[in-house]
């Protein structure tokens, strides 16, 4: 069964000055509007879209100057505020029951910025693809011929998939309008012939089971470096530090989202090629399980896996490749070798080395294949020419053992020796060259 994925094209709107001055004033006025019925609302504890449409809809047209259609997209986006609102009290997210968050949350209506986005139906916006230009209605009159521009792919999208609703966005000066496409996805390969593991970390942002690392070291240096300006920015408090301030905000996040974007299609595009589904960590409430001293929490808290995730997921719906979740649980402690769990086994955050049966690597490059290899812990692997590492039958738990080499030969290995001193765990007290298995 084929299906659409929704995808959201951003379009830069380049309007005239006083097609600029129109359009603000409307965003204004619909913010205005729907910070009144929010505060209506909250009196009244009424927070259902229809109750809120019978109580105000017809003085939210005659308070505000507003048409049909953006007086119902004003409550509208109030009730699904205040359901979003309700969704995260009740998962926990805003505090326990009595907490101080949730209180200042619960003690005061949901406000809206002035030049909050705003949605817009084909009855109020109307699209000439050919011409490049938008028709939208305003507070001032329904105004013309306002020009956007975007590149051909996001025109070829407006034009076959645009679907539903799209929204007037005002950010740092310029004009947007995200549409929301659905592009039909390819058909699923429903036999993979075996599964890419992704391993996501802070350290190393993704590791794949074919022993790729997309290293994390530029972007946590960069992160770094923009966190400890902000604060020298924010104690300095002055005029020019703030204008500094604005300037440079949300420059951290648009630079993790573009690397995201290129591991994310990278990593799809390896899977497509050699016939592969993914499989990803299940990473979901980790920041609330995790405790962490307080100079980590920042870097915790900045990692951008779920950005991650959902960019891997959308592009394989996109180029047909199934995408498995798995529960990551003692991934990091388990031997992809023989299957053996120990909290000793990772004997740094660079390094694995299992206590049972000796094996020693990298500790991201392996702690995504006990999820993958769990169901072939026992026998050989199906397809050995899509994974690193165990190319040959399993030998005792102490004899002999095959993996791969950096350089793609194979060692056939005694592990019997615990190396303290080099902290890589077990080493070999033998180690011979055997012919290539593969």
């Amino acid at each position: 069964m084929i299906t659409d994925v929704k995808l959201v094209v951003h379009i830069e709107l380049l309007p005239t000055p006083d097609q600029a001055a129109a359009l603000k004033a409307t965003l204004h006025a619909c913010n205005e509007a729907a910070r009144w019925v929010s505060s209506v609302a909250f009196k009244q504890r009424v927070f259902g879209k229809k109750p809120m449409q019978v109580a105000m809809y017809n003085e939210v047209k005659a308070r505000f100057g507003l048409s049909a259609q953006p007086a119902l997209h004003a409550i509208r986006k109030v009730a699904d505020a205040y359901a979003t609102l309700r969704a995260n009290i009740r998962s926990g997210n805003l505090g326990k029951p009595g907490s101080k968050r949730r209180k200042q949350v619960e003690a005061k209506p949901v406000s809206f910025r002035p030049d909050a986005a705003q949605a817009f139906d084909d009855r109020c916006l109307s699209w000439q693809i050919e011409r490049l230009t938008v028709s939208m209605w305003t507070t001032s009159g329904r105004m013309k011929g306002i020009a956007f521009t975007g590149s051909p792919e996001q025109l070829e999208f407006l034009a076959g998939f645009r679907r539903g609703e799209s929204d007037l966005i005002h950010r740092d000066g310029m004009w947007f309008l995200a549409a929301t496409c659905e592009v039909p996805d390819a058909p699923l390969n429903a036999d993979p012939v075996d599964f890419l593991g992704v391993d996501l970390g802070i350290v190393n942002i993704a590791t794949t089971s074919d022993g790729e690392i997309m290293a994390g070291r530029e972007l946590n240096r960069s992160r770094a470096r923009e966190r400890g300006l902000r604060t020298k920015l924010q104690m300095k408090n002055t005029p020019s530090a703030k204008r500094r301030l604005k300037k440079r905000r949300r420059k951290e996040a648009r630079r993790a989202k573009d690397i995201n974007h290129k591991i994310s299609k990278h990593v799809v595009a390896e899977a497509e090629r050699t016939g592969r589904g993914i499989a990803l960590e299940d990473l979901t409430g980790i920041r609330e399980r995790v405790r962490l001293r307080k100079p980590q929490r920042a870097t915790h808290s900045s990692w951008a896996f779920a950005q991650l995730g959902s960019f891997i997921a959308y592009k394989a719906r996109r180029a047909g490749v199934p995408v498995v979740y798995v529960d990551p649980a003692y991934t990091s402690r388990t031997c992809a070798e023989c299957g053996h769990i120990d909290k000793a086994n990772r004997v740094s955050q660079a390094w694995f080395a299992c206590r049972n049966c000796g094996f020693v690597d990298h500790a991201d490059r392996w702690g995504h294949l006990p999820f993958e290899r769990s169901r072939e812990w026992g026998r050989l692997p199906q397809h050995p020419r899509t994974r690193v590492g165990v190319v040959a039958t399993r030998g005792p738990v102490n004899g002999p053992r095959h993996s791969a080499s950096a350089g793609g030969r194979t060692r056939a290995t005694h592990h019997s020796q615990w190396c303290p001193q080099r902290k890589l765990g077990y080493v070999s007290n033998r180690a011979v060259d055997v012919a290539r298995l593969l």
